[in-house]
């Protein structure tokens, strides 16, 4: 509506030039503003907003496959630091001759994770190999793997009122006092079901509280388990780096072409690809 009222607004402007400052207003507001709504359509994503761990690994191809991976390093490097996004190289291993068998980064910035994860999969270099001495043309790939920064720390808050809480006379040896009262614990972790109880304290309060920590630790093991698969949910399924899998290929010989295979849009501009214009 608002775009509809705009357009209606130029067009009196055409006869009216003491309208032009307010069309000019109106028109920077509704851009403004369509910005914003696009911005958060783009990063909709759960982990969009975080920053994001970059993990480039080099397919079959020997030195030409290494090299290729230490291009994208480069041109990643590059995207970050147009948008002024702080990088650190986190691990590497160096290729038997020359680049890199994998490398990871650390990119962080505002909707880095968003920006970058439209970058996971394979990509396919074509050129003619300076490796090669008979100068014949190669094609090789390798993998980009982009996950968002986690915590480092899992923490497990336990609601009291989640807690069941039974008390019964311990067994087994133990001593008078031991097997004569109800000083043996179990609690229940009411939402998942997980239990855990000790009864080798001498008294109830001491059972209590080990078997409090045996608990947290069950949930804590639980927590972990569940990340790990929300990091493999959102890695999605392997796909080995190589022929069919590309989600872009890089031809720099016989002609100059980047093309995203998954939009097919493509450009001719491979050197302003690899430095960074993405």
């Amino acid at each position: 509506r608002r775009s509809r009222d705009l357009v209606e607004l130029n067009e009196l402007a055409a006869t009216d030039p003491a309208m032009e400052a307010e069309v000019e207003r109106e028109y920077r507001r509704v851009l403004a503003d369509f910005e914003r709504e696009r911005t958060a359509l783009l990063f909709a994503g759960e982990y969009d907003d975080r920053n994001a761990l970059l993990t480039i690994s080099a397919g079959a191809g020997g030195t030409e496959a290494t090299d290729w991976a230490e291009m994208l390093l480069r041109m990643y490097l590059r995207w970050a630091e147009r948008r002024r996004f702080k990088t650190e190289v986190l691990d590497e291993m160096p290729g038997e001759e020359a680049g890199l068998k994998s490398v990871t980064v650390a990119v962080d910035g505002v909707h880095a994770y968003g920006l970058l994860r439209a970058e996971r999969g394979v990509h396919r270099l074509v050129r003619i190999s300076p490796y090669d001495a008979q100068n014949r043309r190669h094609t090789t790939f390798a993998q980009v793997e982009v996950l968002p920064e986690v915590e480092q720390d899992v923490e497990v808050e336990v609601d009291p009122d989640e807690l069941r809480i039974d008390t019964f006379r311990a067994t087994g040896a133990g001593g008078q006092h031991v097997n004569k009262t109800d000083s043996a614990v179990r609690i229940t972790h009411l939402p998942t079901g997980i239990t855990a109880q000790s009864q080798n304290e001498r008294s109830q309060m001491q059972n209590r509280e080990t078997a409090m920590k045996i608990l947290r630790a069950r949930l804590l093991e639980r927590a972990v388990r569940e990340r790990e698969a929300e990091l493999a949910r959102i890695r999605g399924a392997h796909v080995e780096a190589g022929w069919g899998n590309q989600i872009r290929s890089y031809v720099l010989h016989p002609y100059q072409m980047v093309k995203d295979h998954r939009t097919n849009v493509e450009t001719s501009d491979t050197n302003g690809v690899l430095d960074g214009d993405i």
